[in-house]
């Protein structure tokens, strides 16, 4: 059995990210990252916007992922990150504003590089991970049972978003069911994307972005050992922005 750390919503919180691999026993010798257990870091997707640090965290995953020392499947902010880089037409707002700030901080080869490496890592990568012979699946908003093992439309909508409605919020946000308590599985679903308080561990799933960029913690998930591990965030803390499910 392989030995992963599945890391939550990083949104640019670089600094967490760093505290919680060597939290986690990780070391960086140059620009390789190294666990003397061979353990792989996994992310889920959203690794910019919001946050302080969205270019660096997109060069050292990047890296980490291109010598196969880490492994990557997108969330929502990377699929728009994605289409911005391809210069489509999308909404500069709900944290994607910040990393353009980054970006344009940039000298032109500066983003010309940037953009390349990440246009290449989503291209390259799974919409989600199936590992360890599809006991340990990793998908960024969560995925429905029968949704496992296939892609296209309805299942990348999903992965990315969970399971809307196709209504919204006030503030514009869409309003998503709890699939986690519909849907019963044989392997462990790993998510994030809906901030909560606390890893929401229900049946078979575990939702582990725990709000780093509002403030809260920045969370792993040890596989196979099924722990968390946790490191604060440096960010303000906004209650509003966790999702209850009381």
């Amino acid at each position: 059995m392989n030995k992963y750390d599945v890391i939550g919503d990083v949104h640019g919180c670089y600094e967490e990210l760093i505290e919680l691999l060597s939290q986690l026993g990780y070391s960086q010798e140059g620009r390789h990252l190294t666990h003397p257990e061979g353990r792989k870091p996994v992310f889920l997707g959203d690794l910019t916007d919001r946050g302080p640090s969205s270019v660096k965290t997109i060069e050292e995953v990047a890296n980490w992922v291109f010598r196969e020392e880490a492994l990557y499947c997108p969330g929502n902010h990377c699929d728009k990150l994605y289409r911005y880089f391809l210069g489509r037409k999308v909404m500069i707002k709900h944290g994607l504003e910040t990393t353009v700030e980054e970006l344009e901080q940039l000298s032109p080869s500066e983003y010309k590089k940037v953009s390349a490496l990440f246009i290449q890592l989503y291209e390259q990568s799974p919409l989600y991970l199936e590992l360890d012979d599809q006991q340990l699946i990793v998908a960024h908003a969560g995925i429905r049972p029968d949704y496992i093992g296939k892609n296209g439309g309805k299942v990348k909508t999903f992965v990315l978003y969970g399971d809307i409605t196709g209504e919204k919020h006030e503030d514009g946000r869409p309003v998503r069911r709890d699939w986690a308590a519909k849907h019963h599985f044989h392997s462990l679903v790993v998510y994030g994307h809906t901030p909560v308080s606390e890893p929401r561990w229900l049946g078979e799933t575990v939702n582990i972005d725990t709000g780093c960029v509002f403030g809260g913690s920045l969370t792993a998930l040890r596989w196979p050992e099924r722990s968390t591990q946790s490191v604060p965030s440096k960010q303000p803390h906004i209650q509003e922005k966790f999702q209850s499910f009381d």
